[in-house]
């Protein structure tokens, strides 16, 4: 498999898919048969998220491996710390290293449902930045380090110069690129590419987007992980949000205005969330005639 850092340093712009595991035989059906349809599409990476305590590390391992061994795709693995030790965490990354996964996205994560007051103690790490020192420390240049980037600054963080003081950190631990947590509005994406410069952050910035595919899911979601919704999407989308099919038309089109101006204003890629569907990713890359 790819490390990802080679890919960029040899692709200026690169496309990238986000899938998540799935909860049940169904859903692992489904994203079977989005998988065959996403493959052929070609992307540079294909990201496969990770359960608050590793609630799906076996599945979250299992997809990455098929991603690399059924479609010859290179993959990256998400990674959280949150509520695993510091002793769980060298067995996992040992597993890892040893089926040859050589791509992480490190996160700090979130306690997971069960265990929402879960608050770290001296075996566990606090911040994600401790964890990417632990990767590079334990494991040298073995694994291309991602961090999480937050254009909107993250929910917790007190600024948004704060927040970019905090990933200027997870970078100078380790981190090699930045993924970012989606957004609506690209002027986001580039007030945040320039604070980070002004703290010293060169690394490539890869822009997150999420087609709407359905108003109130986006929307909740949206709350859940903190980034705001523009009154625009609003406007477009609540009128028609009991059509399916009129509003899969407009988060499609939307996405590939938001894609077109992200990549023109200079973005080194895009990291599409799939949702585990293959539509509408896959007219959004046709739209945009990538590669």
């Amino acid at each position: 498999m790819k490390k990802l850092t080679e890919i960029f340093k040899s692709q200026k712009t690169t496309i990238s898919f986000e899938i998540f595991p799935p909860k049940t035989e169904k859903g692992m059906e489904s994203l079977g048969g989005a998988l065959d349809e996403l493959a052929l599409l070609k992307p540079d990476f294909v990201s496969v998220t990770y359960g608050a305590g590793g609630s799906n590390r076996d599945t979250t391992l299992g997809l990455v491996r098929l991603v690399g061994e059924k479609y010859g795709l290179t993959a990256m693995h998400h990674f959280t710390c949150v509520i695993h030790t510091k002793n769980e965490i060298k067995v996992i990354l040992d597993k890892i290293k040893g089926l040859g996964i050589c791509n992480i996205l490190a996160l700090r994560g979130d306690p997971p449902k069960d265990r929402p007051d879960w608050k770290p103690g001296l075996e566990n790490f606090q911040y994600s930045c401790e964890l990417v020192q632990f990767i590079r420390e334990n494991y040298g240049d073995f694994f291309a380090i991602g961090v999480a980037g937050f254009p909107e600054g993250h929910p917790l963080a007190t600024s948004r110069e704060f927040d970019a003081q905090i990933l200027k950190k997870k970078i100078d631990a380790g981190g090699e690129f930045v993924v970012t947590q989606l957004f609506f509005d690209n002027k986001d994406y580039f007030d945040y590419v320039k604070r980070l410069k002004s703290q010293g952050v060169s690394v490539r910035v890869i822009p997150g987007v999420l087609p709407i595919t359905n108003y109130e899911g986006a929307v909740n979601f949206c709350k859940g992980c903190g980034a705001s919704v523009p009154q625009k999407i609003h406007d477009i989308f609540k009128p028609i949000r009991d059509d399916k099919e009129k509003t899969l038309e407009a988060g499609t089109q939307w996405a590939i205005r938001q894609c077109r101006e992200l990549l023109k204003g200079g973005a080194p890629g895009l990291h599409l969330y799939t949702l585990n569907k293959a539509e509408p990713v896959k007219t959004i890359i046709k739209a945009l005639a990538y590669p």
